[in-house]
């Protein structure tokens, strides 16, 4: 009777313990509809248009154009960046046209999109196209020799491949909206980067201003909304407490099974 009532105990905490988990998986994305979006595109790494998780930046351009935006992207994120580019009008147009979307990190990295269709080619008659990249998932951490995708400032490129010459320049639109999955505990790994992958935080801690004698700021502005966590927090603590908690009442129910009841009645005292 008391191991049940220790197994509900237990189960309630459980359910307790995983409910901030569970509400911490979904994003909770600004409204597209954000007043303060930008409404243009940088042409290099280094001008890219600061853009926040879940606000819709929009641009205008030419065709044969290099087009940046930049988002920031902490440890334990999948984000997904969807592009949409409005194409000039069809009687202008001599041929099909393809356009591509590139994401790189902050070490301008191209990151492989691990799903999405980050090429798409446009019929001649098509208006518009729409472009996708699912990067992997950003780890805290990692070895120096890989690839993989590292809290800081991300960089969107787009741009149209293989156009006539005839082409360049004819006026486009462009849409671009970051979201990010919160994978959570599943995409922890044990350390941390002294600093996000952010331009310029290298240095701004360290040199001032000799005007006002205030540290220099880094060259991006944005960062996520919780601030960087780079990994010091993570669902996987909440579910190793409640291993051990269940490991425990596990062990008491074992004990209290396997000891039985005592001397029995039929064996006289001093046996």
């Amino acid at each position: 009777m008391r191991f049940g009532h220790a197994l509900s105990t237990a189960l309630l905490l459980l359910g307790v313990a995983a409910a901030p988990a569970v509400a911490d998986s979904s994003p909770s994305p600004s409204p597209s509809g954000d007043d303060s979006a930008p409404t243009r595109a940088g042409t290099s790494f280094r001008t890219a248009t600061e853009i926040e998780q879940g606000s819709q930046a929009t641009a205008s351009g030419s065709a044969g154009d290099y087009l940046y935006w930049s988002f920031p992207a902490d440890a334990g994120q999948r984000p997904t960046v969807k592009a949409t580019v409005k194409l000039p009008e069809a009687s202008t147009r001599g041929a099909a046209e393809t356009w591509q979307v590139d994401v790189y990190d902050g070490l301008r990295r191209r990151q492989a999109c691990q799903y999405g269709a980050q090429t798409r080619t446009a019929a001649q008659d098509a208006a518009r196209v729409e472009l996708s990249c699912t990067l992997r998932t950003v780890r805290a951490w990692s070895e120096t020799w890989a690839d993989d995708p590292l809290p800081g400032t991300y960089y969107i490129r787009l741009t149209a491949t293989g156009l006539p010459a005839s082409e360049l320049g004819l006026p486009v639109g462009a849409e671009v909206k970051v979201d990010s999955k919160d994978i959570g505990g599943a995409a922890a790994v044990d350390g941390s980067l002294g600093k996000p992958l952010v331009p310029g935080i290298a240095t701004s801690a360290k040199e001032s201003d000799p005007a006002s004698g205030s540290p220099k700021t880094a060259l991006s502005s944005i960062e996520p909304d919780d601030g960087w966590t780079s990994g010091w927090w993570s669902d996987r603590w909440v579910w190793t407490a409640i291993g051990g908690i269940l490991a425990a009442l596990a062990g008491i129910g074992g004990y209290a099974l396997t000891r039985g009841t005592g001397r029995p009645s039929r064996v006289p005292p001093g046996v």
